[in-house]
């Protein structure tokens, strides 16, 4: 056990990561970037195609995953697949946990941070494909205008926008402050606010470790664990502090809840 543990799995884990991060480069290059280039150049639609292949190439890297990893499995509850025309928060473990949502979502959008929005190529296919700048400021102001304009109808038409209102992975698990700004997008869209939990993903690939743990037996999920509602046609909207309060005693509650009965 300690050859193992000390030798043979750390090999492991490092011959796995490099494969997967082998195929999220290469394998984006030789099957998934002649599909944008044909989508921008051929498709009236572009955002609509660039969010398909964007959702078909993060569910492929999730299967290479599985691939490799036997021990890993992906648990996404039916209510969270079924979810439509619904703004999207969870609390954020890991880089895979937005993977594992567009991989769930084949019409969404997010929210990026502005500084992938200025780098050449990558920035201008986040465009191309809906994403929302974390920041407006500069050049990327108008952007935001734009796109908080057309929010309204891209939820009502079924597009998911998901949200990690921490803003950044937890390090020990426990929810950081929330940001207010899933919240302020809601109550402008009238758009219900479905808060799901995820759980796992950072025994998978840690924060601040570039290794994935190829010993990973514990179950990714996904779970519905609550939902506020738009308030109703001409009432005043909660405040944003209530929503979060709410949002934050939903996350809290459904884990503990999950937690117990996965070791009932």
């Amino acid at each position: 056990m300690p050859v193992f543990q000390n030798v043979i799995k750390p090999l492991l884990d490092l011959v796995v990561t490099l494969l997967l991060w082998a195929y999220f480069i290469f394998g984006y290059l030789a099957f998934f970037a002649p599909l944008f280039i044909g989508a921008f150049l051929f498709n009236r639609n572009r955002e609509q195609a660039f969010q398909t292949l964007i959702h078909l190439y993060c569910r492929s890297f999730l299967g290479v995953v599985r691939l490799l990893i036997p021990g890993v499995s992906i648990h996404a509850q039916e209510d969270v697949r079924r979810l439509r025309a619904s703004i999207v928060i969870c609390n954020h473990l890991s880089y895979l946990d937005p993977l594992l949502l567009i991989s769930l979502f084949k019409r969404h959008t997010t929210i990026v941070k502005s500084i992938f929005f200025r780098l050449p190529i990558f920035g201008a296919v986040l465009k191309l494909t809906g994403y929302l700048p974390s920041r407006a400021d500069g050049v990327l102001a108008d952007l935001v205008i734009e796109r908080m304009d057309k929010m309204g109808d891209f939820l009502s038409s079924g597009g998911i926008l998901f949200i990690f209102p921490e803003g950044t992975r937890s390090r020990d698990g426990g929810l950081a402050q929330f940001k207010t700004g899933a919240f302020r997008i809601a109550n402008r869209c009238q758009a219900p606010i479905r808060v799901v939990s995820i759980r796992n993903t950072q025994k998978l690939f840690r924060p601040d470790r570039f290794l994935f743990n190829t010993g990973i037996r514990d179950p990714i999920r996904l779970d519905l664990v609550g939902t506020i509602a738009p308030s109703a046609k001409g009432q005043p909207a909660p405040s944003i502090d209530a929503q979060m309060d709410q949002a934050r005693s939903m996350l809290e509650t459904g884990n503990s809840k999950l937690e117990t009965r996965n070791l009932g």
